[in-house]
């Protein structure tokens, strides 16, 4: 307890899944948590689960206007950042000759266009915090071949790219701020129930050590958000954390 004490922290798409785990664990550790997502009332059935070290916010990351609009809140409340975690994801199942330019560009929106607006405007407040961490959401989709998410692996590829140079602009510039991407496999979240054509079925996570080819649990992406959110991980920056169990290893 208390790894994050006095952060402040910002996680997109926080009304579920990935995201919602990652809010409810760094303000278990002592951050203050803005909980943002486009489904407003779920951001807020998070927030109002942390309690008074949360708060909501809707936000559409594909829009300029609302990522101004939300760190204008942060200003005005705490006048710094210390922890971006940019999570917000959309996924189509469609190939790459499936895919159509509207899908693509649908996705690409979120996930690529989404990072980017929440890094160049988030970093003038980034900045002044005495040690920052961005945390990008990526995928092994962006390592392995995924033709069924074709326009999910372009984007989450991006991120990776992008990351790694706003890692090493962070370093030139002389801010305290590290960017690393974290590249998660299936974990048991709403969009990959949604992907395998099982909405609303949650299947249970069993504890301990799990077999090849098995689903992860939202807590074993956010136990890394927390450790690369705090000052534990102050020598980690444009890294690339693959949490898969083993996926991407195998022949």
């Amino acid at each position: 307890m208390g790894r994050l004490d006095g952060k402040i922290a910002l996680v997109t798409g926080g009304g579920s899944g990935l995201g919602k785990a990652d809010c409810v664990q760094m303000a278990a550790e002592g951050a203050f948590v803005y909980v943002t997502d486009i489904d407003e009332p779920a951001a807020r059935a998070v927030a109002d689960a942390i309690g008074a070290n949360a708060a909501a916010l809707r936000h559409d990351v594909a829009s300029e206007a609302d990522w101004q609009a939300v760190y204008a809140r942060i200003v005005d409340d705490h006048g710094r950042l210390d922890i971006l975690v940019n999570n917000a994801g959309i996924v189509v199942v469609a190939d790459p000759e499936e895919t159509t330019l509207d899908q693509f560009e649908k996705v690409m929106r979120v996930m690529c266009t989404g990072v980017f607006l929440g890094c160049k405007l988030g970093l003038p407040l980034l900045a002044k915090s005495a040690s920052g961490s961005i945390i990008n959401m990526s995928s092994t989709a962006s390592h392995i071949g995924y033709p069924p998410f074709f326009a999910y692996s372009a984007a989450k590829g991006a991120v990776r790219s992008m990351s790694k140079s706003i890692a090493v602009h962070c370093q030139d510039k002389g801010y305290k701020v590290r960017c690393n991407t974290l590249h998660p496999s299936s974990i048991e979240t709403p969009m990959v129930q949604g992907a395998e054509g099982r909405t609303g079925e949650v299947h249970e996570i069993p504890g301990g050590v799990l077999p090849a080819g098995a689903t992860g649990s939202p807590s074993d992406v956010a136990n890394l958000v927390v450790y690369l959110a705090s000052d534990e991980a102050r020598f980690l920056t444009g890294g690339e954390y693959i949490i898969d169990n083993g996926l991407t290893i195998r022949p």
